[in-house]
């Protein structure tokens, strides 16, 4: 049986109901409407969390599956590192080969051929290589080799495809060569106070009317016929009197960095 309350409630309803009825069709949408707006904000939440929830489930991955992607990840950082290392070391050989390639062909004008250090001989590390020219190429023993900045040494053997040049600073690598501002002329020889140095040379027998300052550029004197005249062997260091002041020995700091050495010029008969 109905209690008094749900009376109540019934003749509510009822009566809104019939104000309803004889409201205009347009007031009765506009209060549509304005209850309907009431529930929009539940209903976005509502989206708003199903959303939520779907993307929540993407992103739950498997634990393998991320350590898959952090290895792949790793491995294409270090293969793109590696490339970017071949990347640098071909640009550093082209700006060599550029540097070799537009020498000026007055600078040095004798016929030559451009070679690759392949080797350098292990039992004489400071003083020898080989390189990638020989006999077929027009490479004879005693051939003169250089590069853009200055003096090598000669060419000692020689096979077909390969030759063994001994550097500047080699007890079998003696150059005629002279102060190039004096033109005192002397001979290039092994530094007898660094023996294992490859950057320090001595230049002997100069004359005693002229004393060699630091910094005088010394060339090959082009005498003795291996080597000719004019390349750059390095700067003066400093010098001293020697034979009870008979002549004067220079020390010579060798212009080519000869432990660093990957293409040469060789000078063709």
């Amino acid at each position: 049986m109905l209690k008094k309350r749900h009376y109540v409630a019934l003749g509510l309803i009822v009566l809104i109901t019939l104000v309803l009825l004889k409201l205009p069709s347009k007031t009765v949408s506009q209060i549509k409407l304005a209850i309907g707006g009431l529930f929009v904000p539940f209903t976005g939440v509502a989206g708003s969390t199903g959303q939520m929830l779907d993307r929540g489930a993407n992103m739950v991955i498997p634990r393998s599956e991320l350590l898959r992607q952090v290895e792949e990840l790793n491995q294409q950082k270090e293969e793109n590192r590696i490339r970017q290392m071949q990347a640098d070391e071909i640009a550093r050989e082209n700006a060599r080969l550029r540097q070799h390639l537009g020498m000026p062909p007055q600078e040095y004008p004798w016929k030559r051929k451009l070679a690759r250090v392949i080797a350098r001989d292990p039992a004489n590390w400071w003083r020898t290589i080989w390189i990638d020219r020989g006999l077929r190429d027009g490479v004879t023993t005693n051939c003169a080799v250089f590069t853009a900045e200055g003096l090598v040494g000669r060419v000692r053997e020689t096979s077909f495809a390969q030759s063994q040049v001994v550097l500047l600073g080699d007890l079998d690598c003696r150059v005629s060569a002279m102060i190039e501002e004096t033109r005192d002329a002397g001979v290039i020889a092994p530094s007898s106070s660094s023996p294992l140095d490859n950057i320090i040379v001595d230049l002997g027998y100069l004359s005693r009317n002229h004393i060699p300052r630091a910094g005088q550029r010394v060339v090959t004197s082009g005498y003795g016929g291996v080597f000719p005249k004019g390349i750059l062997i390095g700067l003066v260091v400093d010098s001293r009197s020697v034979g009870y002041g008979l002549y004067h020995e220079a020390r010579v700091k060798v212009a080519v960095r000869l432990n660093a050495l990957e293409e040469v010029w060789v000078k063709l008969p």
